[in-house]
C-alpha cells in the first residue's frame, strides 16, 4: 500500500511571506513622480492664420514646429478639419 503525502499550505504561505518581506521595503523606498500639469495659451484664429504660423509663434527654437502642430491638433480635436477665423485654439506651452 502506497502512502500519499498530505499537501500542506505551509510552504506556500512561507514563500508568500518571504516575498512580501523583500518587496514591501523595496517598493516603499521608491519615489514616484507625476507629470506636471500641462499649461495652455488660448489663441483666437485671425483671418489668414494657419496652424503652421500659430505653432511657429509658440515653438521654441530647439523644438520641432510639426510636433507643436500635432499637439495643437490633438488637444483641440481638429483631425483634418481646417481652422476658421474666430475659432479659439488651446496651444500647449
Amino acid at each position: 500500500m502506497i502512502k500519499r503525502r498530505r499537501f500542506t499550505l505551509m510552504p506556500a504561505i512561507m514563500l508568500a511571506a518571504l516575498s512580501l518581506m523583500v518587496t514591501v521595503p523595496a517598493l516603499s523606498s521608491m519615489h514616484l513622480y507625476a507629470a506636471g500639469a500641462q499649461r495652455y495659451a488660448t489663441v483666437v484664429v485671425q483671418p489668414g492664420d494657419t496652424l503652421w504660423a500659430i505653432a511657429a509663434t509658440h515653438t521654441t527654437r530647439s523644438a520641432d514646429i510639426q510636433d507643436t502642430i500635432d499637439r495643437i491638433a490633438e488637444v483641440n480635436h481638429l483631425g483634418s478639419a481646417p481652422i476658421i477665423p474666430g475659432q479659439r485654439l488651446r496651444v500647449p506651452l
